[in-house]
C-alpha cells in the first residue's frame, strides 16, 4: 500500500501478480472462495464512517424535533419519543437524508468512494443524467436534467425543511411534500426511489388522516415486514445469507464461514447451515409481527418488540451491500411507536376509504403485480428487500473505452477506478473493483454470467467489467439494487452521450424471476446496436452451477 493505511482493505490470500496472471474464469473463482472467508474485505475504518452516518441521523431527528411545540430535546426524550408527531418528523427526516444522498446506496461499500455521496450532487445540476417515467413526453421525457427538474427537487427539499423546522405539522405542510414529491419521481424515477417512496410517501400519507394515522402506519410497516418475508421464500434467498454473513465485518469465525458452504472451497453453493438460517430467518420474519398484532401492549408485545429488535440488530451488523441502516434504525423505531406504545390501536381503526385504497393498491396490489411481473416496476415497490431475486447488468467496456463516461458525461464521480486511485495503488484498486464481480457471482442469479459472458462478447480479456449497479451510481447519482435503473433507458442516454461503436460497450441484463416461474429471462445488449440476444434459464440448471467455476 503506497497510500492511506488507515483504510488499507484486508489482505487477499493471494498475490496480485499470481492472479493478474490467470485466465479471468480462474481470477474470478478466486475472488469467490475468498469471499467467503473475508467478504468484500473493506477495513473497519470503513464501518466507523458508516457508524457516525447512524448517529448523526438520530441527532438530526432529534434537532428537527425540538422545533416542534409538541416534543423537545434531547434532555427530555422520555416524555416525548412515542408521540406521533416525532414519528411523523422521523418519516419527513427519512425522506430529506434519502433525497440528499446520504442514507441508502452512499459510501464506499455502494462503490462510492469520492464523493462518498450523489444524490444532491446529481439531483440538483442541470444537465446530469436522469430517467422519466415517460420518456415519451415532450419537454419532460427528455433524458437531460433541466431547471424544471433541479426546481422541482429544491422545492422537496424546501417543503421538507419547513415542514421539519415548524411548530406543529399540519395537513397542509404534508400535502406539498407528498405531491412534489409525486411530481419528482415522475421527472425522474430515480428520486422517487431514492426517498424510498414505497415506505415514506405511504406512511407521510397516513398523517394525513388524523386518527387513523397510527393504525395506517402500522399498516404499511407489517406490510413491509410480511413482504419481504414472502419475498424469501426462494431459492435465492440461502445465497445471500452465505454473501451477507461472509461479509459480516464483526463475525471473526472462519470456521463457521466455511460451514455456510457445501463443501468449502470445492463447492461453493449455499449448504445445509445456509438454508437452514435462511429458513428460520423467514419464520422469524413472519412471526413477530403477529405477536405484535395481538400483543395489545402485554408480554406478548414486548417478546415481539424485543425479537424485532434483535432481528433488524442482526440485519445492521451484517452492514449489507447497498447500506440500508438508516431505514433500519427507522423500522425499529417505528415499531416500538407503533406497536409498543400505540399497541391498543387495532389495524380496522382504518375507516376512510380513501387511506383505505391507497393503502391496498401500495401494499397489496402493486407488491403482487411487481412479484407477478417484475419487469415493469421496481423490487422496492415489490417489497423485495435483500431476498436475492433482483434484476441486474453487467456492463462490458473494451479496452479502455470506460473512459468515454469520464469525458462525456455530466456527473459528479468520476469512474470507481479514477475514484479508487485517490486511496489505493493500481493492483489494490484492481482487486477491489473485481470483488464486486465475486460479489455479483456468489448470488444464486449471478451465476448465469459464466453462461452469458462467452455469448456477450468472444474474448472476455479483452474487456473491463462492471456491475451496473456501479455505472448507476456513477452516472445517476443513486444505486441500491434495482436493475432497472442501469437498464437500456440509462444506456441509451449514456450512448447518446459517449458514442460507443459496435462491439465497444456490450451489457448482459437479468431480469428478476416472477412469481411462480421457474425461470429468468435474460438479454445481452450492444450499446450501437441494441438488443443482440435474449433468453432465459431455469432455476433448476442455476442450482447446478458453482458461483463461477474457474
Amino acid at each position: 500500500m503506497k497510500k492511506l493505511k488507515f483504510f488499507a482493505p484486508k489482505p487477499l490470500p493471494f498475490s496480485y501478480d499470481d492472479w493478474s496472471k490467470q485466465p479471468f474464469a480462474k481470477r474470478v473463482n478466486m475472488l469467490c472462495v475468498a469471499w467467503t472467508t473475508q467478504g468484500y474485505g473493506a477495513p473497519l475504518s470503513i464501518y466507523l464512517l458508516y457508524v457516525l452516518k447512524i448517529l448523526f441521523y438520530a441527532g438530526g431527528w432529534i434537532f428537527f424535533c425540538s422545533f416542534s411545540d409538541a416534543l423537545g430535546n434531547a434532555g427530555d426524550i422520555s416524555i416525548w419519543w412515542h408521540e406521533p408527531e416525532a414519528l411523523e418528523k422521523f418519516i419527513l427526516w427519512s425522506i430529506l437524508f434519502e433525497v440528499l444522498g446520504l442514507g441508502s446506496g452512499s459510501g464506499p461499500l455502494t462503490g462510492k468512494y469520492f464523493p462518498p455521496i450523489g444524490g444532491v450532487l446529481y439531483f440538483a445540476r442541470p444537465g446530469t443524467i436522469k430517467l422519466p417515467l415517460l420518456p415519451k413526453l415532450p419537454i419532460i421525457g427528455g433524458d437531460k436534467r433541466g431547471w424544471i427538474d433541479v426546481l422541482s427537487y429544491i422545492a422537496l427539499l424546501a417543503f421538507l425543511i419547513m415542514a421539519l423546522t415548524a411548530a406543529q405539522i399540519t395537513p397542509q405542510m404534508i400535502v406539498p411534500v407528498i405531491i412534489v414529491l409525486i411530481l419528482s419521481g415522475v421527472l425522474d424515477k430515480t428520486i422517487f426511489l431514492a426517498a424510498r417512496s414505497e415506505h415514506f410517501l405511504i406512511a407521510l400519507f397516513c398523517f394525513l388522516f388524523a386518527g387513523e394515522e397510527i393504525a395506517g402506519a402500522k399498516i404499511v410497516w407489517l406490510a413491509i415486514w410480511w413482504g419481504a418475508a414472502t419475498s424469501k421464500l426462494t431459492r435465492h434467498f440461502p445465497s445471500v445469507v452465505c454473501v451477507m454473513l461472509s461479509n459480516h465485518p464483526l463475525l471473526r469465525w472462519t470456521w463457521f464461514k466455511k460451514q455456510l458452504y457445501k463443501n468449502y472451497p470445492a463447492d461453493l453453493r449455499p449448504g445445509l447451515l445456509a438454508d437452514m438460517l435462511a429458513h428460520t430467518g423467514t419464520i422469524v420474519e413472519y412471526g413477530f409481527p403477529l405477536l405484535l398484532i395481538f400483543g395489545t401492549g402485554g408480554q406478548m408485545t414486548i417478546i415481539g418488540l424485543v425479537i424485532m429488535f434483535l432481528f433488524h440488530l442482526h440485519i445492521t451488523s451484517c452492514v449489507p451491500m447497498g447500506v440500508p441502516l438508516e431505514w433500519n434504525v427507522i423500522m425499529v423505531y417505528g415499531a416500538f411507536v407503533l406497536f409498543g406504545h400505540h399497541a391498543p390501536v387495532w389495524l380496522f381503526d382504518v375507516h376512510s376509504p380513501l387511506l383505505i385504497a391507497m393503502l391496498s393498491v401500495s401494499m397489496l396490489v402493486i407488491p403482487i403485480l411487481g412479484n407477478l411481473f417484475p419487469k415493469w416496476i421496481s423490487f422496492l415497490l415489490s417489497m423485495r428487500y435483500y431476498a436475492g431475486n433482483w434484476a441486474y447488468s453487467i456492463w462490458l467496456f473494451k479496452g479502455n473505452s470506460e473512459e468515454k463516461i469520464d469525458r462525456h458525461l455530466v456527473k459528479a464521480s468520476p469512474t470507481v477506478m479514477r475514484q479508487l486511485e485517490k486511496f489505493y495503488d493500481d493492483a489494490t484498486a484492481k482487486m477491489l473493483v473485481s470483488k464486486v464481480i465475486a460479489f455479483r457471482s456468489m448470488h444464486l442469479h449471478g451465476r448465469a454470467l459464466q453462461l452469458l459472458a462467452p455469448k456477450a462478447v468472444d474474448d472476455i480479456e479483452q474487456y473491463e467489467w462492471r456491475d451496473g449497479e456501479i455505472i448507476a451510481g456513477i452516472a445517476l447519482g443513486w444505486n441500491f439494487g434495482d436493475g432497472h435503473l442501469h437498464n437500456e433507458q440509462l444506456l441509451s442516454a449514456i450512448q447518446k452521450r459517449c458514442s460507443f461503436a459496435s462491439g465497444e460497450l456490450r451489457c448482459i441484463m437479468v431480469e428478476s424471476q416472477p412469481l411462480g416461474r421457474p425461470h429468468m429471462d435474460w438479454r445481452i445488449v450492444d450499446a450501437k446496436d441494441g438488443t443482440i440476444e435474449k433468453g432465459r434459464i431455469t432455476i433448476k440448471e442455476l442450482m447446478s452451477l458453482q458461483p463461477y467455476d474457474g
